[in-house]
């Protein structure tokens, strides 16, 4: 019987250490690829230079980066209250009848592919307008990250000790009191990195955008107008014919794979510190 159960563990063992070199080699094998594929176009003039017209040898994505910096801040912006205040909701009155549904429309949300997040942008507000917008990219944007932050803020909240939360009732502070003052300062690490979570799976969204945002050759920082953006200036260029613009496609992602792992490992940081 030992016998058996000693071939069982080392079969198993044997499995879970070929996934994980198996994972190890695709993972450098992406990332190699598209470090020699774009390794022509890092260089400073990445991040000082606009979009170039095609047939040049010049050039770089500053407008994009622009551009997607500012619609994530814009989204951020709206999503982070909303999201901050839900997920406070949803953790302390979970076994109400309308949290329970909030709690269905966010896991809903959650799932959505954000293809169909872009629609649905581009029918309420492209199509209102009558043009594309980095209005309509923010908002397409805030959605997609606005379900990371509720789960994230429930799950951290969640995990508190209830005598925190009784404490500071049996003190005569109010239930907002003892929200702000107790339980956000008690899992204030936490709550920041489903902040940093959000941002990074925003920082790569493309189809939303597409349906938004559009694109927009020129530096551009009017939010009613179309405007650049990292992810949709990388897809454009990486299926153009012209050689610049695929090395600048993928040099610009090498650095939103760069800007993604460091947001990544920042938000397990902080929760391993709010642990």
């Amino acid at each position: 019987m030992q016998l058996k159960r000693n071939i069982k563990g080392i079969i198993w063992h044997s499995i879970a250490y070929l996934s994980f070199t198996l994972m190890l080699v695709i993972f450098i094998a992406i990332v190699g690829k598209v470090v020699i594929m774009g390794s022509s176009a890092l260089n400073i003039h990445l991040l000082t230079e606009i979009t170039p017209p095609p047939g040049v040898n010049y050039g770089g994505l500053l407008n994009a980066l622009v551009g997607s910096l500012l619609m994530v801040l814009c989204a951020l912006a709206l999503l982070i209250p909303i999201g901050l205040l839900t997920g406070t909701y949803l953790s302390l009155h979970r076994h109400e009848h309308l949290a329970k549904f909030l709690q269905f429309l966010n896991d809903s949300l959650l799932s959505i592919p954000s293809i169909i997040i872009g629609l649905f942008i581009y029918a309420l507000i492209v199509v209102t307008l009558g043009h594309f917008s980095a209005i309509a990219g923010s908002l397409a944007l805030a959605l997609v990250g606005l379900p990371i932050v509720i789960r994230g803020t429930q799950d951290v909240l969640t995990t508190l000790p209830p005598q925190l939360k009784e404490a500071g009732f049996a003190l005569g502070a109010s239930e907002i009191s003892v929200v702000l003052g107790v339980l956000y300062r008690s899992c204030k690490a936490g709550i920041l990195s489903s902040f940093f979570l959000a941002l990074a799976r925003m920082l790569g969204e493309t189809a939303p955008l597409l349906f938004t945002s559009l694109n927009n050759q020129f530096m551009s920082i009017k939010l009613t107008q179309p405007m650049a953006s990292l992810p949709v200036t990388i897809f454009q260029f990486a299926m153009s014919p012209d050689q610049n613009w695929q090395a600048l496609a993928f040099a610009g992602a090498v650095l939103l794979m760069a800007v993604v792992l460091v947001l990544s490992l920042l938000a397990r940081f902080l929760l391993s510190k709010n642990k």
